[in-house]
């Protein structure tokens, strides 16, 4: 496989593209997870929950035979078939779902019941929530990845390439997200509504990522825009 000619790189960076924007929703739960640490555990927490990711997915990416038969039914409901894929993404959708909104509910408790009610996350716990829901995250940007581009080489440079790309930004994505209370909110929502797209998902129900992402892009966009009014009036 020739990495300089034309389709091969073409393949590349549009691969890459995808997996980084396919990992957006991993990088907002990493900084979740990584917020609720000390500041001393936060850079450990993000930089080896990612490392340990990226090395999951390559796993998986390896073992690609093993993940498209997880699409094979296993059981029936009636008319409804249930895969071992929809058994994860289900199971992977309703921990997202409660871990948003156990997060969004001691957000908004009192301080005084809050700090009773919160337990600390240790660093080991932290790590296997990334890389576990990583996992999930990872189904179908794998299953994408191996029907766009037929070279297993390139596939995995991608997958690295975007995971180095978010271990860049995951320090920035995360200081930010502590600095602004109102936007850790908005990414709770975001990935409350992914844990709901996932359970859909589950049930056979497809929900175009293009609508997804264009949400949240949207939620974003105004947010910022409020921030900038907030910040006009504060001056």
């Amino acid at each position: 496989m020739d990495f300089f000619s034309t389709n091969v790189l073409i393949s590349l960076l549009t691969l890459t593209f995808l997996e980084i924007v396919l990992g957006i929703d991993n990088i907002v739960f990493v900084s979740l997870v990584a917020s609720r640490m000390p500041v001393a555990n936060q850079k450990q927490v993000r930089i080896l929950g990612l490392i340990l990711a990226l090395v999951g997915r390559l796993v998986l990416l390896l073992g690609i035979g093993w993940v498209i038969g997880l699409n094979k039914s296993v059981f029936h409901i009636n008319d409804f078939s249930v895969s071992f894929r929809d058994l994860i993404l289900i199971v992977g959708g309703l921990f997202l779902v409660g871990k948003s909104t156990s997060e969004i509910h001691h957000k908004i408790e009192p301080k005084t019941k809050q700090a009773v009610n919160v337990k600390a996350l240790t660093v080991k716990g932290a790590i296997i929530q990334i890389i576990l829901l990583d996992l999930v995250f990872s189904l179908d940007s794998i299953i994408t990845a191996v029907g766009l581009v037929d070279e297993m080489g390139v596939i995995i440079a991608a997958i690295s390439i975007a995971m180095v790309i978010m271990l860049a930004f995951s320090r920035r994505i995360s200081e930010f997200i502590n600095q602004h209370p109102a936007m850790k909110l908005l990414a709770l929502s975001f990935l409350l509504m992914i844990g709901t797209v996932l359970i859909v998902e589950g049930f056979h129900v497809h929900v175009p990522k293009g609508y997804i992402y264009f949400s949240m892009a949207f939620a974003l966009g105004i947010e910022i825009i409020n921030m900038k009014i907030r910040n006009n009036v504060s001056e």
